[in-house]
């Protein structure tokens, strides 16, 4: 089974939903296990999907991810982010893709590159 984690920005959660509802067979059909920050999770789990829910995001959700990917307990992030706005967790934020780089753990974060991604899976 393949980790993936899912974290989007209050500006792009509807773009998360939307995301994941357009590639639910993949994620499905590929036994992917999904986790994600708080409120993204929630949002995921209105939308029928199953989701290990972590903390929000400014509550320290991200910093658990990040945890998680020194672990190798995650296959591949899809962050969505939103560049048009200031966040007060940027520091969560920058070590979570730090992590990814180090790691060497696929992320994406925008639909296009989420998509081409999940296809690979």
């Amino acid at each position: 089974m393949r980790t993936v984690a899912i974290i989007a920005h209050n500006g792009k959660k509807a773009e998360m939903v939307q995301f994941l509802n357009e590639n639910r067979t993949i994620l499905e059909s590929k036994d992917i296990s999904l986790i994600a920050t708080g409120t993204t999770g929630s949002k995921a789990e209105i939308a029928g999907f199953e989701v290990e829910k972590l903390l929000s995001g400014p509550l320290g959700g991200d910093a658990q991810i990040a945890s998680r990917i020194a672990e190798h307990k995650v296959d591949m992030v899809i962050f969505f982010r939103d560049p048009m706005d200031k966040h007060p967790h940027e520091p969560d934020i920058f070590m979570l893709m730090r992590l990814c780089d180090v790691h060497n753990i696929p992320l994406a974060t925008n639909p296009a590159s989420a998509k081409l991604l999940v296809e690979a899976l």
